[in-house]
């Protein structure tokens, strides 16, 4: 049986997270989700017009998802945080809370992470489009860098999760209710204290059991949309491959290795 080093579960974890925010992303395109006409308008495009689009937008994505399945480069990588970012951002854009943004951290942050452990941005352009390392072995610098971004992505969606939970957006409340709280908007308050709490937790100092408990947690409570619960969940691959990356780095880290505000360190055993 194949064994994998820590490096490589790290790695894998990040191209899976990668493609399910791709696919997850564009089969809502071929959905044609009514909410995405807010978001085209935005960019100065009509209702129709949206309609039109969003099943090619949709299919673009899903190709890029099977991509970086098949054939990972750092060039379809790259694509993800930039689009990743662009779509996150029409939804303050379009009149939504800010949170919005921040709780999707993990869909540009996850190719963000995989790109510095496959040698970080500084490399050849060919090399962006050749396939990339599945042996990768990552150094004890460039870890150290990923654990630091991998805490700061996972802070900033705990936290925007958490805000939303505040805000008790009707979204939320509504799970709440179908799992059967007799007080919804008490329970989103309830959540919203928690996973603030957990988001500066990981961030002044990471606990390895707390991060998959919370992996845990989103993986599972993402199921519980009340509409397209499946691609919902996909969609959200970036959350659980950030969480899941950062508990197989602080798993590995000797004591003494994660601090805060991230001072060097040169105590990591890499594999």
């Amino acid at each position: 049986m194949l064994r994998l080093t820590v490096d490589q579960k790290i790695y894998y974890t990040l191209r899976l997270a990668c493609a399910m925010c791709f696919i997850g992303h564009g089969a809502f395109g071929i959905i044609t989700k009514q909410i995405w006409c807010n978001y085209f308008a935005v960019a100065g495009i009509g209702r129709d017009e949206a309609y039109t689009l969003m099943p090619f937008v949709g299919t673009i994505d899903i190709l890029m998802g099977i991509s970086i399945l098949v054939y990972p480069t750092r060039a379809i990588a790259g694509w993800l945080i930039i689009w990743g970012m662009v779509t996150a951002s029409f939804r303050p854009l379009s009149g939504e809370p800010f949170a919005e943004f921040i709780e999707r951290a993990g869909n540009f942050g996850a190719p963000l992470v995989l790109i510095l452990i496959q040698g970080g941005f500084k490399i050849p352009l060919k090399q962006w489009f050749a396939r990339m390392d599945d042996h990768v072995v990552v150094n004890a610098a460039t870890l150290k860098t990923a654990v630091g971004a991998l805490r700061i992505l996972a802070f900033l969606l705990l936290l925007g999760h958490g805000w939303l939970n505040f805000i008790e957006k009707a979204g939320l409340v509504n799970q709440y209710h179908a799992l059967g709280f007799n007080d919804p908007g008490k329970t989103a308050q309830i959540v919203g204290v928690l996973e603030t709490a957990a988001a500066f937790s990981i961030l002044i100092r990471p606990f390895k059991n707390l991060i998959l408990v919370l992996a845990i947690w989103k993986i599972t409570s993402e199921l519980f949309y009340p509409h397209y619960e499946m691609f919902e969940w996909i969609e959200r691959g970036g959350s659980y491959g950030v969480l899941l990356a950062l508990w197989l780095a602080v798993k590995k880290a000797p004591a003494g290795f994660i601090t805060f505000p991230f001072r060097n360190s040169h105590n990591l055993r890499v594999s």
